[in-house]
């Protein structure tokens, strides 16, 4: 049996081929982009709308929504898209079908099983009818002819009941879904030079296209041009003040046209930018350092300073001076990023000086300003609503002295309203409502040493795992809470933090960890108590808590002695009946194996809580890694800022003595509700900080 394989005359096979391409790119283009529900982004919008109706991004999102017909363009396109297929459809559907399986009864219009005499009976009907000499149809009569002979002809029904054919069997024909004019000789050259022009040309150009502008960005879609411009000056100024690093900030090559299309350089700049600056004040103009001096470095710190200062600039400025900013927080977390690998390559390697960590904190810091809007130099009021320079003498006075939010949500209610008279009903609602939108952070600090058997057992130059749990609520929910702190204008924020962790028992000085040590050092007192040395062995225990860091309140010493003391009162009293007939060197050995077997007990069950708990923690690590987090989180209210930011935090322990790093900024931003973050670094004696 033969294969032949023949192009599709008639284009029926071509029409299931472009009906199913047809299907495979309009069903997951619908699936995926379809506008979704705008009724759920407008209730979005309006939830937010007490709060955010003044910022910036919330006014352009209202206004992209109304003005944007590119929803309606993606409902058309697929409409249109849907209808072909639909189309499609209907014409495979109105095909006939070109092989039939052949049935020798169904052509003589016979019944299967009918007899041999009812089948002559019926060709002698059929021939008279069809045959060519009678005037019928010659391909009818011969079709009958053949069923005749495979119901009649013993060699033919084989044939038939064998391969469905009454000759035998036949060439395998297949149809190729393409019109057969695309191999016609005579269209030869113009499909030749189609495939030339899509494989050869189209193909390669977009692929290289794709694949020059791909290796020019990093993983965080930022130049590497810039990644490299930023290690340099880091590597050069390691002490770098928010002057300097506003200047290296606005040298990337994200805001220059050559390197980037979105950045402009106008020809009304040459107009603008001076005059900006003599508004500005001292920017640098006349440094030389290159790329400083470049026009596009020079306009976009224009640009960002105007920003920070709360300057208005002209139309034609301002869409320029919303891209600077839109990119700055995406440039600074490069900058944190390019620092925290200095700094690990100078702990590695030396022979340089790593960045300080004023530095990497005033990338933090400017990041920040940006977002606010607001210089180094001003009072945090000025990013609340109806807040000017001029009400914040009512803020500052001897009776209030308030210069911070913190401040500001500590007084009481008839204070702060007293304080504010200067705003009416509705704008102090306005700002009362921001006020209890923004953020109240409270962090869970947990310290272990998972490879040793007591993981809070922490010594110097042990690798320490940083579990920390950071718990975000709304202000409002926290207002009683935080009412009732003490004002942060009394003593710095990390001194309170530092205060209430002293407050609160440490993790390596765990009373029960305490007690079960103590407990051991007194069983081996208690077995040894008839040996010479037996009561030198309390001192010297005591000595080693001190050198792991472990030394216990006088309470839980107290109380474990208490405990053991009662536990062989307890075993004492209970062999009062027989103490006649035992000695009292017997009852103290009895009382010491019965004080041993609890605390024993007491250590096992302890060690077994500990392993529980190691393997929940390394379970929820797992799952952290496999789980994909959204990183919207909460709409950080920003007056000035042109999009939607979300609310981002670094965490990340620093040595604050020598200003150094203990651990690699964490940039946490997946915070919800809860979020559990862990680090490893090596322990050492010294003033560490949490942020």
């Amino acid at each position: 049996m033969g294969q032949q394989f023949q192009y599709d005359d008639s284009g029926n096979t071509f029409f299931y081929f472009l009906t199913s391409f047809v299907g495979l790119i309009v069903i997951p283009a619908t699936y995926y982009l379809w506008p979704r529900d705008q009724n759920a982004e407008q209730l979005r919008l309006k939830s937010l709308r007490r709060v955010h109706e003044r910022c910036l991004w919330y006014r352009l999102r209202l206004m992209k929504s109304q003005q944007s017909i590119v929803p309606t363009l993606k409902k058309a396109a697929l409409l249109l898209g849907w209808a072909v297929f639909l189309f499609l459809a209907y014409k495979v559907s109105k095909l006939d079908r070109e092989y039939q399986e052949y049935n020798p009864y169904e052509v003589l219009n016979l019944d299967a099983g009918a007899s041999v005499a009812e089948i002559k009976k019926q060709y002698r009907v059929l021939s008279l009818k069809y045959h060519p000499d009678k005037g019928g149809d010659e391909a009818m009569f011969m079709r009958i002819a053949k069923a005749y002979s495979a119901l009649t002809n013993e060699e033919s029904r084989q044939n038939w009941e064998n391969y469905g054919n009454p000759d035998g069997p036949s060439a395998t024909r297949f149809g190729i879904a393409l019109p057969a004019w695309i191999v016609d000789q005579k269209n030869s050259m113009l499909v030749l030079l189609v495939y030339a022009l899509a494989f050869m040309v189209i193909l390669p150009v977009v692929v290289g296209t794709w694949w020059y502008r791909s290796i020019r960005y990093s993983g965080d879609q930022i130049l590497i041009n810039t990644t490299q411009l930023f290690m340099h000056f880091m590597y050069k100024t390691p002490n770098m003040n928010m002057k300097r690093l506003t200047m290296v900030l606005t040298a990337a090559f994200e805001f220059d046209p050559r390197s980037n299309k979105e950045a402009t350089i106008r020809p009304t700049d040459n107009i603008e930018v001076p005059q900006l600056i003599r508004e500005l004040g001292n920017i640098n103009v006349k440094k030389k350092e290159p790329p400083f001096c470049y026009p596009y470095s020079l306009k976009a710190r224009v640009l960002l300073l105007a920003h920070l200062a709360r300057m208005e600039v002209s139309e034609e400025l301002e869409e320029d001076q919303r891209f600077v900013v839109r990119k700055s927080p995406a440039l600074l977390q490069e900058m944190v990023n390019v620092g925290c690998q200095l700094t690990m390559m100078a702990n590695n390697r030396g022979g340089f000086h790593a960045p300080r960590l004023v530095s990497i904190e005033n990338c933090m810091k400017l990041s920040q300003m940006v977002v606010q809007g607001l210089q180094e130099s001003k009072s945090p009021l000025l990013q609340l609503p109806h807040f000017e320079e001029e009400h914040l003498r009512y803020c500052i006075s001897k009776k209030y002295k308030v210069r911070s939010i913190q401040d500001l949500v500590s007084l009481k209610d008839s204070d702060r309203r007293n304080m504010l008279r200067f705003l009416g009903e509705e704008k102090y609602d306005e700002v009362m409502a921001v006020l209890g939108s923004f953020p109240h952070i409270t962090m869970d600090i947990k310290l272990q040493v998972l490879d040793d058997e007591d993981s809070n057992n922490i010594t110097a130059g042990s690798i320490v795992t940083v579990t920390v749990t950071l718990t975000r609520k709304r202000m409002s929910v926290s207002w009683f809470r935080v009412q009732l702190l003490p004002k942060p204008s009394e003593s710095p924020q990390w001194f309170q933090q530092g205060e209430a962790n002293k407050s609160r028992t440490k993790v390596w000085q765990n009373k029960n960890k305490a007690a079960k040590k103590v407990a051991k050092s007194k069983k081996k007192k208690l077995t040894k108590k008839k040996g010479a040395g037996g009561m030198g062995q309390q001192p010297k225990v005591e000595k080693q808590k001190q050198a792991n860091g472990n030394v216990a309140g006088n309470e839980a010493v107290a109380t474990t002695k208490e405990e053991d003391e009662e536990a062989s009162d307890r075993g004492s009293d209970s062999d009062d009946g027989e103490a006649n007939k035992d000695s009292p060197s017997e009852r103290d050995e009895e009382s010491d194996k019965q004080s041993d077997t609890e605390v024993d007990e007491i250590a096992a069950d302890d060690e077994e809580q500990e392993w529980k708990a190691l393997q929940q923690s390394i379970q929820r690590r797992e799952r952290a890694l496999l789980e994909t987090k959204s990183k919207i989180t909460h709409p950080v209210y920003s007056l000035y800022f042109p999009e939607e930011k979300q609310e981002w935090w670094w965490l990340y322990i620093v040595d604050r003595k020598d200003q150094t790093l203990v651990s690699m900024p964490y940039h946490v931003c997946t915070l919800r509700d809860a979020e559990e973050v862990s680090s490893a670094s090596s322990w050492t004696e010294s003033s560490t900080q949490w942020f």
